[in-house]
C-alpha cells in the first residue's frame, strides 16, 4: 500500500512528469529538458510516482489533476507546460490563493541559477505565491527585476517592494527594484523620470536579457485593489484601450483577441517591460483565471506571449474551445 503524501506540489511534480513518461512516451532527457530539470530530479520523480501509485503501467491521476487537460492547451497553442486547478476552488478573487498554491512547485522546479528573473510584483497571484515559497537551498539566481513601477496607493507600491525582496531572498538573487511611478500623466514627464533616475534605468536595461520572466494577465480595467487613476489608467484611458480592440493586458500592455499588441498612445505612460522584451524571455511563465479574465487569458497564448501557464479547469477548457482562431464566445456575449 503506497504511502501518503499531502504535498500537493510534489503530487503534481510526479503526475506531471510520470503523463509525460508513460502517457506521451518522452524519454528522461527530453522530459528534463522540457521542465527544466536535472535527468536525475526526472529519475527521482518517477520513481516517486510508481510509489505513490500514480503511475501503474497506465497514469493514475490524483484527484484534483487535469493532466489530459494540460495537455490539450499545450498542443493547442505550443505551450511549453501548462498547470490546471480544479474550478471549484472559486472564481475571480476566490481564485488568487489557489493558483498561488499550484504556482509554488512550477517556481521550485524552474531552472534558476545565475539566471536572470523578471518579476510582476504588483500581481496578487504572485505575491501570495512568494509568500508560500520555502527559500530554496543552495539557490543562486541572478537578478530579480521588478517589471513594473509603482502603481496604487503607498501601502499596495510597500506590499510589491516587499514580495521582490522576499523572492530575492527565497532565490538567493539581487533584487533590481523599480520605484518610480508605473504610470505617468505625459510621455514628457515618463522622459523626465528616466533622465535622472539612474536606478530606474538599470531596470529598464535588465528587462532586454530576461531568462525568466513572472506575469499575471490582467483584464482592460482597473480590478481590486487598484484604483482608476491613483498611479495607474483611468476608467477612461481603459475604456479608450478597450475601443481600439483592447481585450487584456499583460504589464499594462495591451493585446487584441488575436494577440496582436493594440498600439495605443497609453504605452507612452508606461514605466515598465515592453511586449518585445517579454517575448525575448527564454521562459515566460503566467498566472491567471477566472471568467472575467477568458478573453486575456485566450489572448496572451493565442499571441504566444508566454509558455507556461497556471490557470484553473474552466478557463483552460475555454481556451480549448476557442482555439487559435475560434471566435471568444466570452467576449462576444460580455
Amino acid at each position: 500500500m503506497p504511502s501518503t503524501i499531502k504535498d500537493t506540489g510534489s503530487l503534481r511534480a510526479m503526475t506531471k512528469v510520470a503523463h509525460l513518461y508513460y502517457r506521451r512516451g518522452l524519454v528522461q532527457t527530453e522530459i528534463a529538458e522540457e521542465l527544466g530539470l536535472s535527468q536525475a530530479g526526472v529519475s527521482r520523480l518517477l520513481t516517486a510516482a510508481s510509489e505513490q501509485g500514480i503511475a501503474r503501467t497506465v497514469v493514475v491521476p490524483p484527484s484534483g489533476f487535469h493532466n489530459d487537460l494540460e495537455q490539450a492547451v499545450e498542443e493547442t497553442f505550443g505551450l511549453r507546460e501548462v498547470h490546471v486547478i480544479e474550478t471549484e476552488a472559486g472564481s475571480g478573487d476566490d481564485l488568487v490563493p489557489a493558483l498561488a498554491r499550484a504556482l509554488v512547485p512550477v517556481l521550485q522546479l524552474a531552472p534558476i541559477d545565475g539566471r536572470t528573473i523578471g518579476l510582476t510584483s504588483w500581481s496578487r497571484a504572485l505575491q501570495a505565491a512568494v509568500d508560500a515559497l520555502p527559500d530554496l537551498p543552495r539557490a543562486n539566481a541572478g537578478h530579480i527585476v521588478e517589471l513594473l513601477g509603482d502603481v496604487g496607493r503607498p501601502s499596495l507600491q510597500h506590499r510589491a517592494a516587499l514580495t521582490t525582496e522576499r523572492f530575492a531572498r527565497a532565490t538567493g538573487g539581487d533584487p533590481v527594484f523599480l520605484r518610480a511611478p508605473g504610470v505617468v500623466s505625459t510621455p514628457d514627464m515618463r522622459a523626465a523620470l528616466l533622465e535622472g533616475d539612474p536606478h530606474a534605468r538599470r531596470a529598464l536595461r535588465a528587462m532586454d536579457d530576461l531568462d525568466l520572466a513572472l506575469v499575471g494577465i490582467g483584464e482592460v480595467r482597473a480590478s481590486e485593489p487598484l484604483t482608476p487613476g491613483e498611479n495607474f489608467f483611468t476608467d477612461a484611458q481603459f475604456a479608450s484601450a478597450r475601443a481600439q480592440g483592447a481585450v487584456g493586458e499583460i504589464g499594462l500592455r495591451f493585446l487584441d483577441a488575436a494577440g496582436e499588441p493594440v498600439a495605443v498612445e497609453l504605452g507612452d505612460l508606461v514605466l515598465g517591460m515592453e511586449l518585445s522584451q517579454l517575448r525575448r524571455a527564454k521562459r515566460r511563465i503566467a498566472v491567471a483565471g477566472g471568467r472575467r479574465k477568458h478573453a486575456a487569458v485566450l489572448a496572451a497564448v493565442r499571441g504566444g506571449w508566454i509558455d507556461v501557464l497556471v490557470t484553473d479547469e474552466t478557463t483552460a477548457r475555454h481556451l480549448v474551445a476557442c482555439g487559435p482562431n475560434g471566435v471568444d464566445t466570452h467576449l462576444r456575449h460580455s
